[in-house]
């Protein structure tokens, strides 16, 4: 099961132009291990989104269920958005799809953790568009409209989310083009956040 090629082009002609010809690999791995340790931590780190964003939501002081609801909202949006596409894109990461091509030149002890994570329990059946990269922007994004008076808590998330992003074409667990269309879904949960906050109504709120 492979990645459907788009208008006649497979998803990995990009990734190798990003990673091969314009020197993206080189570029992450010019400082040896620290950059490809620091992805890998990365992206592990996505399954902390929900959790760590509730924290600075009681941490700020936006403890109200509609705060909670507007942060919930919008990275299930992003993320449910991403599952339900999968039945419909059936296809393999690009490390299984092209074992020992384009793959990174420095392993670290984070990234075998997670292919055993992802051996173990990750989906196997799509990965387009990515949850990974949806969840994280979503999750950014959603603390960025919520806690606006403190715009340093957006851009933590935002560097982390852009960090997980990098780091699932680096890492071949995603095509450039599953990334792309992950942070598509979290900018479209944005703007329905936007939508809702707009007319005053939240799910959950009255």
């Amino acid at each position: 099961m492979q990645f459907v090629s788009i208008e006649g082009v497979t998803p990995v002609v990009w990734d190798r132009m990003v990673l091969n010809e314009w020197g993206g690999r080189a570029l992450i791995e010019s400082l040896g291990s620290f950059c490809p340790a620091v992805l890998e931590i990365s992206y592990g780190l996505v399954y902390t989104i929900v959790p760590a964003g509730l924290g600075m939501l009681y941490f700020t002081g936006h403890r109200k269920a509609e705060d909670v609801d507007q942060f919930l909202f919008t990275v299930l949006l992003a993320t449910f958005g991403a599952y339900s596409l999968f039945p419909y894109f059936p296809s393999e990461p690009p490390r299984t799809v092209f074992p020992a091509q384009d793959l990174p030149g420095v392993i670290t002890v984070f990234r075998r953790f997670n292919l055993w994570y992802l051996g173990g329990y990750g989906i196997h059946t799509s990965v387009f568009p990515s949850a990974h990269v949806s969840t994280a922007f979503a999750g950014a994004f959603g603390l960025q409209l919520v806690i606006g008076e403190r715009p340093w808590v957006g851009r933590v998330f935002l560097i982390l989310a852009i960090l997980i992003g990098t780091a699932t074409v680096y890492g071949r667990y995603h095509y450039l083009v599953d990334a792309l269309a992950g942070f598509v879904l979290a900018v479209g949960a944005r703007a329905a956040l936007q939508a809702i906050r707009r007319k005053g109504t939240v799910t959950g709120s009255t």
